[in-house]
């Protein structure tokens, strides 16, 4: 059998399958991330680790299961972020993960060095604040005596690999995601480096996703309460897991929309696929030499769960499944909109200094019509990127869904009439990710292949769009659009934005 653990943002999704792939039972092991003002998003890698501990013993105990009868062990994880190693491969400092931002002044030199476009061309995405190496940068440049102590870097799931093999590698399609990787030839890129004034030798080795990096150390195991025969498969990131997730393996499969704490839109490619306006961006897949085309707004499931905690009467214990059954068909939100910028954002806008909003709110209006705005404002946002995947030659006539969002008829249902192409929800939805490295596993160990992913997780909903509302949802499309570029001016000259600014031209810390 095969454990896999998705280390996603609010806590790691872990679950058991058969050697084949099939899902045999998963939990949920929580933990905490500290947000604060000025773009500040970080997480403890120790509280990741004790997740992995935990639900691994809770899988084997919940199921019965003999530690002599796992075979394999895999890790999906958030991407983009930044753990900061010792010579010893302990953390320095906590975790910068993927919704910190606050490396805009070493993103700007990133680009005044490389060119916006040309950097595009080189990596597959823009420069930004949000992906990796700004922000190992920004550690080097505001902690110098932290970043005396760092020898090493990588992401979520390359640390609990390293905790369980002792060895430092990383994967192709979490590579990609860390603005320092060469996507036409493979490796890290000297260019990117050399502009970033960062040795090479902080960055581990790159392997396949299926590469066995190797066996659990006698440590690992016992605090795991396995084997040290189970081996342990590199792995890669959880947007493209979920593609495997969600049974797109291949060109033909079509798209899919992850509805996770960030949301996005994917499918695959033989080819990076390069939008002229560099608002999308391109993954490697954990599928040898395929890619992944990737939209990812940073706050979608995070808008539900904030406006959930906000109207419920325990934010600790938010009721988000009533609410949204609230704001389902029947509720007009006549003229409100919100935009779902509370983490800044990335496709379409790329501006980290964008803020949530609500536009346009009456006397009248209740908290169902709020609920019913926030689920609006995701759709028309990821509306925007299908547009542009459309506008790059993208043929994209139907989206199945997953994640946490996927389980929720009216989301569904306000997806689809506001995108005007059928939504699916697949049998594996909270489980997507896990499911993608389980089978990332069993082809790494050789006992499957890809296209298993696709008997897997099958269809169980489709929701039709209504051509009425979809009507009006487009001519609201562009009242949403025209609401954030009237608003952009406002963000820009916020006295957060204004201190980082002045911070940054005069060489403080």
């Amino acid at each position: 059998m095969i454990i896999a653990h998705d280390l996603g943002t609010t806590g790691d999704k872990a679950s058991l399958h058969h050697d084949d792939g099939r899902l045999v039972a998963s939990v949920t092991v929580p933990y905490p991330a500290h947000f604060a003002a000025g773009g500040v998003a970080e997480q403890n890698p120790q509280d990741w680790w004790d997740a992995t501990v935990t639900a691994t013993r809770e899988l084997l105990a919940r199921t019965g299961t003999a530690p002599a009868e796992i075979a394999g062990l895999v890790v999906s994880g958030q991407m983009m972020g930044a753990v900061l190693l010792d010579a010893a491969g302990e953390p320095v400092r906590p975790a910068i993960i993927w919704a910190d931002t606050r490396s805009g002044a070493q993103q700007r030199e990133l680009e005044a060095a490389l060119g916006a476009e040309h950097a595009y061309r080189l990596l597959g995405h823009r420069l930004n604040p949000t992906y990796s190496v700004s922000k190992i940068m920004w550690v080097r440049d505001n902690e110098p005596d932290v970043w005396a102590r760092v020898r090493r870097t990588c992401v979520a799931k390359d640390f609990i690999v390293l905790r369980l093999t002792g060895r430092l590698a990383t994967d192709r399609s979490d590579a990609s995601g860390t603005n320092a990787y060469d996507q036409q030839r493979g490796t890290w890129s000297d260019e990117v480096l050399t502009a970033a004034k960062l040795d090479p030798a902080l960055f581990p080795e790159i392997l396949d996703s299926t590469a066995v990096v190797g066996a659990l150390t006698a440590d690992a195991a016992e605090q795991l309460g396995l084997h040290t025969g189970v081996r342990v498969v590199m792995g890669g990131g959880d947007g493209p897991m979920a593609a495997v997730g969600s049974g797109i393996v291949s060109p033909e499969d079509g798209a899919y929309v992850c509805l996770g704490t960030s949301s996005w839109i994917s499918f695959v490619t033989e080819a990076p696929l390069l939008d002229p306006a560099m608002r999308t961006f391109t993954f490697d897949n954990v599928v040898p030499g395929l890619f992944v085309p990737t939209a990812t707004m940073q706050a979608g499931g995070a808008s539900v769960q904030w406006i959930a905690e906000a109207l419920s009467p325990d934010p600790a214990h938010p009721e988000t499944g009533r609410l949204t059954a609230e704001a389902a068909d029947g509720i007009d939100t006549e003229e409100l909109y919100f935009l779902p910028y509370l983490l800044g954002e990335r496709a379409p806008i790329w501006d980290p200094h964008a803020r949530g909003a609500f536009v346009g709110i009456g006397r009248h209006h209740t908290r169902a019509h709020l609920v019913r705005a926030v689920l609006e404002g995701t759709a028309f946002n990821l509306l925007t990127c299908i547009q542009a995947f459309r506008a790059s030659g993208a043929v994209i006539d139907r989206i199945d869904a997953v994640g946490g969002g996927a389980q929720s008829d009216a989301y569904l249902s306000v997806l689809a009439d506001v995108w005007g192409i059928p939504v699916r929800r697949r049998t594996i939805v909270e489980e997507a990710n896990s499911l993608g490295a389980a089978v990332t596993a069993a082809v790494g160990l050789g006992l499957a292949d890809f296209s298993a992913a696709r008997a897997l997780s099958e269809v169980t909903a489709e929701f039709v769009p209504d051509a009425a509302r979809h009507a009006a949802y487009t001519r609201r499309h562009a009242r949403f659009t025209a609401a954030y570029e009237a608003l952009e001016p406002w963000f820009a000259a916020a006295p957060h934005v204004q201190t980082a600014d002045m911070l940054a031209a005069s060489g403080a810390h």
